[in-house]
């Protein structure tokens, strides 16, 4: 019996554990990737939850938002 009730506690405290890969390892709604140094065709756009940096490839890099010229 008491090694039933250690099972659940385990399977409980897994089912608590985030996934290692996909949602700590990916950033800017997943498009970007947690890395220590962005290369050259990467930008750098925040951190990581991790400290790392979020690199995303410029290809994919969200456009700047349009600036009101004054005349």
């Amino acid at each position: 019996m008491a090694q039933w009730i250690l099972l659940i506690a385990v399977l409980l405290v897994l089912g608590h554990v985030p996934p290692g890969t996909c949602e700590f390892k990916r950033c800017w709604k997943g498009q970007g990737a947690c890395r220590t140094y962005c290369t050259r065709q990467e930008t750098f756009m925040h951190l990581c939850p991790d400290a790392s940096l979020c690199c995303l490839a410029d290809s994919k890099k969200p456009s700047p938002a349009n600036k009101i010229t004054e005349k």
